[in-house]
């Protein structure tokens, strides 16, 4: 991987690993972990994973999840969640794979423009990581929403278990960050014109700014982020639990889900 690009291909990612991919023409990635035999962990909205037939006008992952001829357990999720175990190949939809990056410099991170490839927060171990996201596919993420609480949010929370404190706020996603941060970035520059009459500096604050704002909502730097047990989030955050209803049929999806080591 290199400054301009976190491409990677297929044979070179490992479990643990923190994926995405691009939709619709690079509007915006998605996000996942890979938990090994071909197989990714990722959450979706819940409203999309309920639609009978696939529509393209949905912008966020509306593929019907029972759609893969190679893997039986392919979609597979619990009722009322959006984590959902999907195939490597139903995850890309065709597209290439990039490996977010963890554990990166200050001066890196300020040289990616785009957001959402990678963070100055650590990772921990691979079988850590894996474990969350198994655990989370059986017992839910809360509510999918674009800023707070999304695909790049669940796979951050798996990889490093970090939870922000500050829940109206921005959440973990640095999409999110980048999406709040270039307008903010634009107005808050807006008065340069009269001190930076040439475009090209104009332009150069405004990028500045930019950068800075995303680096400043990155959870390796904020203030406002706890390490949270994954067996206690949903109590962190407040979502309303069934566990103890839900264990025997729990236990019995896991039987039907076939991850090879």
């Amino acid at each position: 991987m290199g400054l301009l690009t976190n491409k990677v291909e297929r044979d070179e990612i490992k479990a643990g690993d923190h994926i995405y991919t691009y939709r619709a023409v690079f509007t915006y990635s998605h996000h996942g972990i890979y938990v090994g035999g071909s197989k990714v962990v990722h959450f979706r909205p819940e409203r999309n994973l309920n639609l009978i037939t696939e529509t393209s006008s949905d912008s966020y992952d509306s593929a019907p999840p029972s759609s893969c001829p190679t893997f039986p357990d392919c979609g597979f999720r619990q009722p009322n969640s959006g984590v959902v175990l999907s195939c490597l190949d139903c995850f890309l939809r065709n597209g290439s794979v990039y490996c977010f990056e963890y554990e990166v410099t200050p001066s890196v991170f300020l040289t990616k423009i785009r957001g959402g490839t990678c963070t100055t927060a650590a990772s921990d171990p691979p079988e850590t990581v894996i474990e969350r996201a198994m655990y989370l596919l059986q017992n839910g993420f809360g509510n999918y929403d674009v800023f707070q609480n999304n695909c790049e949010d669940f796979a951050l929370y798996c990889k490093s278990g970090l939870l922000i404190v500050d829940t109206q706020g921005v959440g973990r996603s640095g999409q999110a960050s980048s999406v709040i941060g270039a307008p903010l970035a634009a107005i808050l520059s807006s008065p340069m014109k009269l001190l930076m009459p040439s475009p090209v500096g104009l332009a150069t604050v405004t990028a500045g700014m930019y950068c800075m704002s995303r680096y400043a909502t990155d959870i390796g730097v904020r203030s406002d982020v706890v390490k949270v047990a994954v067996e206690d989030l949903a109590v962190n955050l407040g979502w309303l639990t069934h566990h103890e209803e839900t264990g025997e049929a729990n236990e019995t999806s896991n039987r039907q889900i076939s991850i090879p080591s």
